[in-house]
């Protein structure tokens, strides 16, 4: 179902193709994944628009019932004004404040239109959420998604492929088909950091700022460090549960790894990055200068870095200390609740140090999603 059609739906309608959607989504392929994604987001969207239309429509009746006058001039001045004063400098004070303290009073106050749920956000919180986790090498380059509950996403194990087939030649056999489904669980990742009374006391900008770009790159970090143990964990050979993994073993540093790590990667990895610790880009590169290697030991891949990837010269025998593979293709992100996340603060156990703890959450389900999409290179 396309967009348009979908904007044209009633809520009955609309509940009844979210279980359609539900129905099927168990076992749908990559492919079709992508579509219920999509059409699931223009869903929600419509669904939304009704709700608001609702609520609209009963405070337009109960304006005319008050003889205030044309009411749909008005709704759309207060809808216009909500959007300019949710960036202006008194709301994002306001909303700073709202984070400190989870009252809205103030934010609420500020808005020519009462809000139900959780008031408006600024759009200066979204633009550092967004920057800090595309400054995650890793997770900026994971695809996501924001399905609500456990993700199931179907991967072909095996299959036969396509062939030509002319007019009148003999009809063509059923393909012998394979599937696995990985079940995406999402999972609370919470961070702790410490702040100063001076920080706590800034107003607006400078607060969200320190706050939301400190605690949401933590917080993607780890989720990169959670996706990296994934992929390690998984096995060389796919299961009905697991998508295979394989493995090149390469004892020292030498040309040829990488590309031997590429060699068994899937058609469908078409943007393949290396990951690994910094330590063992530094040991590729110093011998690549000692031996006057005259290419790229990387095969001009882009080399992104995690620190939980064990350093070459850390690894024992077994140990992955390089990962190639397309994390686009091979690994999904999904936030049940949005990519946002929430706070809490603690101003009274570390009172005496003038410190006030602040806690972040974010809820995320990580998962590797196709069979060799990723190739790990073991010592």
């Amino acid at each position: 179902m396309t967009k348009d059609e979908i904007m044209t739906l009633d809520m009955e309608q609309i509940e009844a193709r979210s279980q359609e959607l539900a129905a099927v989504i168990d076992g749908a392929d990559r492919e079709q994944f992508d579509a219920i994604e999509e059409e699931v987001r223009s869903l929600e969207e419509r669904r939304a628009e009704i709700l608001a239309e609702i609520e609209q429509r009963k405070k337009d009746v109960a304006e005319v019932v008050k003889g205030v006058g044309d009411v749909i001039e008005k709704t759309e001045e207060r809808k216009h004004s909500n959007m300019e004063i949710r960036n202006t400098p008194e709301y994002v004070n306001a909303f700073a404040e709202y984070i400190k303290s989870g009252k809205d009073t103030e934010c609420r106050a500020l808005l020519t239109e009462n809000v139900s749920g959780t008031v408006p956000v600024p759009e200066l919180v979204y633009d550092i959420v967004k920057t800090a986790w595309e400054r995650e090498g890793i997770m900026s380059l994971v695809r996501k998604s924001y399905l609500r509950g456990n993700l199931k996403v179907g991967f072909e194990i095996s299959g036969d492929e396509a062939i030509a087939h002319t007019e009148g030649a003999a009809a063509i056999s059923p393909e012998n088909l394979v599937l696995g489904v990985v079940n995406i669980v999402p999972a609370s990742i919470k961070k702790a950091v410490q702040i100063s009374d001076e920080v706590y006391d800034l107003r607006g900008e400078a607060f969200l700022q320190y706050i939301y770009d400190e605690l949401t790159y933590r917080i993607a970090k780890k989720a990169a460090d959670t996706l990296i143990a994934k992929i390690e964990a998984c096995g060389t050979v796919s299961t009905t549960t697991c998508p295979g993994v394989p493995k090149v073993s390469a004892s020292s540093i030498a040309v040829g790894t990488v590309a031997a790590a590429m060699a068994q990667l899937s058609d469908e990895a078409a943007n393949p990055v290396v990951m690994m610790n910094k330590a063992s880009w530094g040991a590729f590169k110093a011998a690549q200068y000692a031996n006057q290697f005259n290419v790229d030991p990387f095969e001009g891949l882009p080399v992104v870095f995690n620190n939980t990837i064990k350093a070459f010269s850390a690894a024992s025998t077994g140990n992955t200390y390089a990962i190639v593979g397309d994390l686009g293709h091979g690994a999904i992100a999904n936030f049940p609740d949005g990519d946002g996340i929430s706070f809490k603060f603690d101003d009274l156990t570390l009172k005496k140090q003038d410190l006030i703890e602040v806690f972040g959450r974010q809820y995320v389900g990580l998962g590797v999603v196709a069979p060799n999409a990723f190739v790990k290179i073991t010592k």
